[in-house]
């Protein structure tokens, strides 16, 4: 293939956007929060096993957050493990009353 033939386009920011998916803000949340997760673990070089033994969590819990396997998990879920291992998350919503679909940012 030749390089003219690829158009490339900007993304939105969010791949779960950009891909389709109609969870997109939720799916993109939930990454944002397990990426925090697995920063932690990896900060302070916690086993699976060490992580469930600080928290409470099961070690398959943080198994399945390092192999990115967050359909079983909720975000509330997912902020609590946060929220075990010491970490502080800032929650931003914006709501533009001019557009018809509204749209939550987490930092």
């Amino acid at each position: 293939m030749s390089e003219s033939e690829f158009e490339l386009i900007e993304g939105s920011g969010n791949v779960f956007r950009d891909l389709g998916d109609p969870e997109a803000d939720l799916k993109q949340a939930k990454a944002i929060v397990a990426a925090g997760i697995v920063s932690v673990l990896d900060e302070r070089r916690l086993t699976v096993r060490k992580a469930a033994a600080l928290t409470g969590f099961a070690p398959a819990d943080f198994s399945r957050i390092r192999n990115a396997d967050l359909g079983r998990f909720t975000l509330d879920r997912l902020m609590k493990m946060l929220a075990a291992l010491d970490r502080d998350l800032r929650i931003t919503v914006h709501v533009d009353a001019g557009r018809e679909r509204k749209e939550a940012m987490v930092n």
